[in-house]
């Protein structure tokens, strides 16, 4: 019980840590292309993470690892970020956020498909509430909608869905940061190269508002949140902590306003009240 108690706590700072996400991604397009500002994020903590992964001496993964190491990286370290990235190029970040509220159901189904776990039928029910109210509010077209940022919306929710679900599967193995930093050592080649090529032709163009959005979206989103997120994920359970991430369209709506006055919609508020809400049932029958 105290495990589990401790992997809802940890997942909780994972959530508050991502919900800066969207925001500074959506500042950090105003100076930078989509390609290389996921590329480049990924170049930042990979060197991060391959100074952890050295300092503190561990071993590398078994070979049976790297096909799910791989997967992990596809959903969170190039598909997420480089799908958000484009969308928030059409919708604003408020938008986008609310459909994080899609990514718990997207987590859950996952988890039993990779994981093996069996939540409750009531559990399910929780979580189908909060992503139709989600998807009742996209349909709705409230808030600076767009057809071609929300259908990119949806599937960044599907690849971060599986890389969640296969990163906190292998945390049982190697631990939470070494999961999400093994994956980035994986991707670093290629997100190198990608970078170079998509450079800016002028660093000094560039504003201290979209410096900063890298910043956040490099050390804190990509590294430091999946240290407690893949930790929360391995002791209190996949579909269960993950419903947590329904809180996070909360903060991040509160990030939008606060930082980058955007407008929030009667519509967002409601439907994040909802999967608030959904959020209790949902843990209950975990």
């Amino acid at each position: 019980m105290r495990h589990k108690a401790g992997g809802w706590g940890s997942g909780l700072v994972g959530v508050a840590i991502f919900s800066g996400s969207l925001p500074a991604t959506r500042i950090a397009v105003g100076g930078f292309t989509p390609l290389f500002l996921t590329s480049a994020r990924a170049v930042i903590a990979a060197v991060l993470g391959t100074a952890l992964l050295v300092a503190l001496k561990q071993k590398r993964p078994a070979r049976r690892d790297l096909g799910p190491l791989a997967l992990v990286a596809l959903g969170v370290v190039v598909g997420f970020p480089l799908l958000t990235a484009l969308a928030l190029r059409h919708i604003t970040s408020a938008r986008s956020i609310v459909f994080i509220g899609l990514l718990p159901l997207a987590t859950a189904a996952f988890a039993v498909v990779r994981g093996g776990e069996r939540p409750k039928p009531a559990f399910w029910l929780f979580s189908t509430l909060g992503a139709a109210g989600v998807a009742g509010f996209a349909l709705a077209r409230d808030g600076g909608a767009s057809p071609e940022g929300d259908l990119l919306m949806v599937a960044s929710i599907l690849l971060c869905g599986l890389g969640y679900a296969e990163g906190a599967t292998l945390s049982r193995r190697l631990g939470g940061w070494q999961v999400i930093s093994w994956a980035l050592v994986l991707a670093l080649p290629p997100m190198a190269v990608l970078a170079f090529a998509t450079r800016p032709g002028d660093f000094g163009g560039v504003g201290l508002p979209a410096w900063a959005g890298l910043g956040y979206v490099s050390v804190f989103s990509m590294l430091v949140g999946f240290v407690f997120w893949y930790r929360g994920l391995a002791l209190g359970g996949i579909a269960g902590v993950g419903q947590l991430q329904l809180l996070q369209p909360f903060f991040g709506l509160s990030l939008a306003a606060l930082l980058l006055g955007e407008p929030v919609a009667p519509g967002m508020v409601a439907v994040t009240g909802l999967v608030v809400l959904c959020v209790a049932g949902a843990k209950r029958f975990a």
